[in-house]
This record gives structure tokens, sequence and C-alpha cells, in this order.
């Protein structure tokens, strides 16, 4: 029998060194992996002293000093709104918005005017540019700029909301009535309608369901205006695949007559009282007592004359929705990206801006 002996045996020769040779190799090999795998030292946040008290400055004496630079034409072209209605806004955020209240920093130097903070915002809903293009004049960042119109956007909302975004008071109806009457159509309240807004920034996974065919995805609002172009109604978020009808089965326009909170409305047509207003509308509408529609091909004298007259006061929430859009550029073409979310504090800001313009024009 063979002994063990015989078997493999292993004999150390110190001359040989390609183990030696293979160990190192091995070890570079993990050491420059480790090497590579430290990421690389980020670049320091570069500081801008954008000097942003001589943008206050500027500011205050092209439109706030007792003698500005631009008159009161250029002031209301620029900010869409007039002077004292812009700083009724202002000193409401400043007073009761924390993110508005003047502060200083931590060297004691002041920080950005709520002149400053509500001006950028205000430009970005009325030009629809990019958050930088308010930083030559005003002198803020991008980041800032698109926080100041995050937070008053919100700000409106919450602070003005109640008063002008609301349903029509009594005397409201009253007046709303009268302008009917007027027209030639007693017991109207205003015209119904919806347009679309786009999102940009739409989920892939949402796109099928808030875009037809090849267009791009919106976000439907629905909205019932009254000649003064002042909006009652507001009904935001249906996606862009849904029609008027669709739009009208998910809104709450009706749910004060529903329940029975909507106030009493009395008229006279031929000599029949009517207890229920009504609304003007296009074709796509239902058969409701609360919709009235035009004539469509109209061949009697009579039936020319109503749909001439309808169809020309229906206009009325058209018109309404080329004013929202030519006062804040955002709605028609919005170049920033935003939630959903965010997007219905905007819609919902404008709309209450646009009654308050529309309530001051009055006035």
């Amino acid at each position: 029998m063979a002994s063990s002996s015989n078997k493999f045996h292993y004999h150390y020769d110190p001359n040989n060194d390609s183990l030696n040779q293979y160990f190192q190799e091995q070890f570079n090999n993990q050491f420059e992996a480790v090497e590579e795998a430290i990421p690389v030292e980020r670049k320091p946040r570069e500081y801008i002293d954008r000097k942003r008290e001589e943008g206050h400055e500027r500011l205050w004496n092209d439109y706030f000093s007792d003698n500005p630079t631009y008159n009161a034409h250029h002031f209301q072209r620029r900010f869409r709104m007039n002077k004292p209605l812009f700083l009724r806004i202002v000193n409401r955020l400043s007073e009761e918005v924390p993110y508005f209240k003047p502060k200083k920093d931590a060297t004691f130097r002041n920080g950005l005017s709520p002149l400053q903070q509500c001006t950028a915002a205000i430009r970005l809903l009325a030009y629809g540019t990019a958050t930088d293009s308010v930083d030559e004049y005003i002198r803020l960042a991008a980041c800032t700029a698109r926080k100041c119109l995050e937070h008053f956007v919100v700000g409106i909302v919450d602070l003005f909301g109640t008063e002008y975004l609301r349903r029509p008071t009594a005397e409201d109806l009253q007046r709303l009535l009268f302008y009917g009457e007027q027209r030639g159509f007693p017991g109207m309240v205003g015209s119904i309608d919806c347009m679309h807004w786009q999102w940009k920034n739409c989920p892939t996974a949402w796109k099928g369901m808030y875009s037809r065919g090849t267009d791009k995805p919106t976000i439907v609002l629905e909205a019932v205006a009254s000649q003064d172009l002042w909006i009652w109604h507001a009904f935001f978020g249906a996606p862009g695949t849904c029609n008027d009808l669709n739009v009208l089965d998910q809104s709450p326009v009706f749910n004060d007559i529903i329940y029975g909170r909507a106030p009493e409305v009395s008229y006279y047509v031929n000599g029949n009282e009517y207890n229920l207003a009504y609304y003007l509308t296009d074709g796509i509408y239902p058969e409701w007592a609360t919709f009235v529609k035009s004539i469509p091909q109209p061949q009697h004298p009579k039936h020319r004359l109503f749909a001439q007259k309808q169809e020309g006061a229906r206009k009325d929430v058209e018109r309404a929705f080329g004013v929202l859009q030519s006062r804040f550029a955002m709605i028609k073409n919005p170049t920033l990206l935003w939630s959903k979310g965010k997007i219905a504090y905007i819609m919902r800001a404008c709309l209450i801006m646009h009654n308050m313009i529309v309530e001051d024009e009055r006035d």
C-alpha cells in the first residue's frame, strides 16, 4: 500500500514570489475599487450678494414713493391691479402670514421686504415666466421667488377666499336678477362653462387620464360668471378627458338646491311666477330647468332673436375666462412645474384676485 507521503506535498520555495505578487495585485484592485467608490466632494454653494436693500429702494422709488417714476397706469399694467388694492394685500399678508413679516438675520441685516416678496409673486403670476426672471430687478434668488409664490397663493386663499369666492348672498342675488332682467332674461343669475388648464408636470402614468389623444394633459375648471365678470362658482380638478357633462356630475354647483339651502328667488315671466333661478349654457348641457340653452338653427324670427340674445349673454363666462388668462399669464402658459395640489392653490388665488379686481373696478 502506498504511503500518504507519496500524495501531493506542497514545498515552499523562498525564491518563488508568485504568491506574493498575486496577493499584491488583489490588494491593489480592492484599494482602487474603494478609492473609486469615494464620492467626489461637492462644490460649496455659491453665494451672491444681491444687495437686496438696493432692490427694495429701487422698487419703492419706482412705484410706491410720493413721486414715483411710473404712474398709476403703468402700475396697473404691471401688477394687474390698482396700487391701493395691492397695498391692502401686502399689509394683510405682512400682518397675518409669518413668512411675509419683516425679519432680520443673525447680523441684524434686514431681510427681504414684504413689497419685494409680494411683487415677485405677482410678477410670476402676471407674466408666467421662470422664477429667476425677477432676480435682476427685485434682487432675490430663484428658489426664494418660488417660495414667495407658494406662500403668497396660500395666504391669498386663506385670508380672502371666504369673502371673494363665496356663494351669492341675498343682496348679490337681487343685483344679479336686476342685471338679468335688464338684458331680457328675468331669473338669470349667470352663465356656466368649462375651460382647460395645461398641466405641464403631469405624471406619465396619469397622462392618459388627463389628455385627449395627442393633446397635452389638462385640468378642467368649471365656473359661473355674471355680467360684471365676477366668478361666483369655481370647481377645479377634473381630468382633461372629461367634457362639460362629466364635470357637472362631479361639481357641487347644485348642492345648495339639493340640500334645501338655496336662497329664495321670485320673478315673473309672461305673468307666471317662478322660484328657481337659472344659468345660460351651451348645447352640451342637459335639458334641466336650471339651464337655458340657445335654439339650434332657428327659423322663426322670434327664435332667431332669442338665440342671438342668449348667445350674446352666455359669453359672459367666456369673457371671464379670457380676462382671467390675460391678467395672470401663468394660467394661459404655465412655465413652472407644479404638483396638482399647488396648481389648485394657484388657480384659486388667481380667481380670488380676479374677483377682488372686479369689485375694485366696480366700486
